[in-house]
């Protein structure tokens, strides 16, 4: 093979004197090349910039991970709470850093714990301890700004929006009540009522809770139960116009069905009576007062007929309960306002109030749980 060339070097090492001439061999050490000081730090600080880079892109996308994480789980929660406060713990927690950004408790539940297994960073032990310190003090430093941001948040609704309905749902039945025993004895409230004639605040209040009535009690569930059934305009428009209902069982039949017009096995009358009244004001219309209709149905007809039935009038039906209420408890010459004070201090006290509320949620019960007609 070939000879390797020698990395030593022979030199001459000659002094002052030139007769002493001495050979002087001089070994180098192995190295590839050489660089002065200030290229290699040139060449070595990129380096650093570069895994200092790509370390705070790493945690910057950990961070952002775990704050979508954080966010769905947020909404996944609010389904059932109101909307304004889930709104601002979300912005809570999009303002919130991303150094401080923690699960809470609540929000690290056992379906949540198994997808965060991905996103954990194992980091050094006095780097966390750290982080804890600063999450406490972040929490500590937050509690008093939400106190106060949902102070100011219920101080804008009422300011801007003074007839949301912010009482308990009994509370609006009650006033409900009121207003029928008012309109019992002086016939005029509930049309000077809705004409905007009466401004003050307990008639405003009444105007208030009659709306959240129909609204958000019976008008979406009588408009879901139309929805979801194959009912034809025209029937619907009958049961909606007579305030009285029997359905009697006859002898089956295999015909077509006049509610849905389709052809079923109908066993069932449906008896329809009653006069037509304003919806509203509770007016009666005496034309065609006696009036009747005989329409036979199938099973399943029959049954939405009776739900739909019983939630599109139990206000009227509230209303003429409670004339009767007044009308058999009448005391001359006495201010209505009196009047109505007692009678409606006697209908709670013997529970009459809370029976026909729990009777008004069976309603909405039976409306909620009735299933689609296939």
């Amino acid at each position: 093979g070939k000879r390797k060339r020698s990395n030593t070097s022979v030199l001459y090492d000659s002094d002052e004197s030139q007769d002493s001439d001495i050979l002087v061999r001089k070994v180098f050490a192995k190295r590839r090349c050489i660089m002065d000081e200030d290229d290699s730090s040139e060449e070595q600080q990129p380096d650093k910039a570069c895994s200092t880079e790509n370390v705070s892109t790493r945690k910057h996308k950990v961070f952002a991970k775990l704050k979508e994480l954080a966010r769905k789980s947020a909404t996944r929660r609010s389904c059932s709470s109101a909307s304004w406060e889930d709104s601002n713990s979300e912005a809570e927690i999009e303002e919130e850093p991303l150094g401080c950004l923690r699960l809470t408790p609540k929000e690290g539940s056992e379906t949540d714990s198994d997808s965060m297994q991905d996103f954990i960073v194992e980091e050094d032990e006095d780097n966390d301890n750290d982080d804890d310190n600063n999450t406490e003090h972040v929490k500590s430093e937050n509690q008093p700004q939400q106190k106060q941001l949902n102070t100011s948040n219920s101080e804008l609704l009422s300011y801007y929006i003074p007839q949301l309905p912010r009482c308990d749902h009994y509370v609006h039945f009650k006033r409900i009540v009121k207003a029928f025993l008012i309109n019992a004895v002086d016939d005029t409230f509930l049309s000077s009522l809705y004409d905007g004639t009466r401004q003050k605040k307990y008639a405003q209040d009444m105007l208030l809770s009659l709306h959240y009535l129909d609204d958000r009690f019976i008008q979406p569930r009588l408009e879901n139960l139309f929805a979801r059934s194959r009912w034809k305009d025209r029937y619907k428009e009958r049961v909606d116009c007579y305030p009285e209902v029997r359905i009697i069982l006859k002898n089956p039949k295999n015909m077509s069905c006049q509610a849905c017009e389709l052809k079923r096995y109908c066993k069932f009358n449906v008896l329809l009576s009653g006069q037509l009244y304003n919806s509203k004001t509770l007016e009666v219309d005496d034309f065609m007062s006696n009036d009747k209709q005989v329409l036979k149905v199938g099973v399943v007809c029959a049954n939405r007929t009776r739900v739909y039935h019983n939630l599109k009038h139990f206000k009227y039906k509230l209303y003429v309960d409670c004339s009767t209420v007044a009308g058999s408890d009448v005391i001359e010459d006495e201010p209505v306002k009196d009047t109505v004070e007692r009678l409606f201090n006697h209908l709670e006290e013997s529970g009459w109030i809370q029976k026909r509320y729990n009777d008004l949620e069976d309603c909405m019960e039976d409306a909620d749980s009735f299933q689609e007609e296939k």
